[in-house]
């Protein structure tokens, strides 16, 4: 049974930073990609970043790029988010999530796996 499990929200003042971690378990995550998505009250779910398990490649929204870092522990089985210099636009719950390399990496669907999300709330 794939479980992801994130930790690391919080509150945080306007340009400071955050560290989010996902631990995965249930399945080997070779050949899979995982993401970071976040949901903002009254919006849709939004991609923010991907990391490939096996290369460690990754690929960023525009919005955060330069300001997040994705990266992967492949001994622990866990995909963290380094936040740097953080707006309160950045205000969400921040979701991991883990899917074959197929498709589009910003949608949804093609993602089978995700965690509950935890909350990341910037204030001004």
């Amino acid at each position: 049974q794939v479980q992801l499990a994130e930790s690391g929200g919080g509150l945080v003042q306007a340009g400071g930073s955050l560290r989010l971690s996902c631990a995965a378990s249930g399945r080997s995550f070779s050949g899979f990609r995982m993401a970071w998505f976040r949901q903002a009250p009254g919006k849709e779910r939004e991609f923010v970043a991907v990391i490939y398990w096996s290369s460690g490649d990754t690929t960023y929204t525009d919005p955060v790029r330069g300001r997040f870092t994705a990266s992967r522990d492949n001994r622990m089985n866990t995909v963290d988010l380094q936040m740097n210099s953080l707006k309160p636009e950045d205000t969400a719950v921040y979701y991991c999530a883990a899917g074959v390399i197929s498709g589009s990496i910003a949608r949804i669907e093609n993602y089978a796996y995700w965690g509950q999300g935890t909350q990341v709330t910037v204030s001004s």
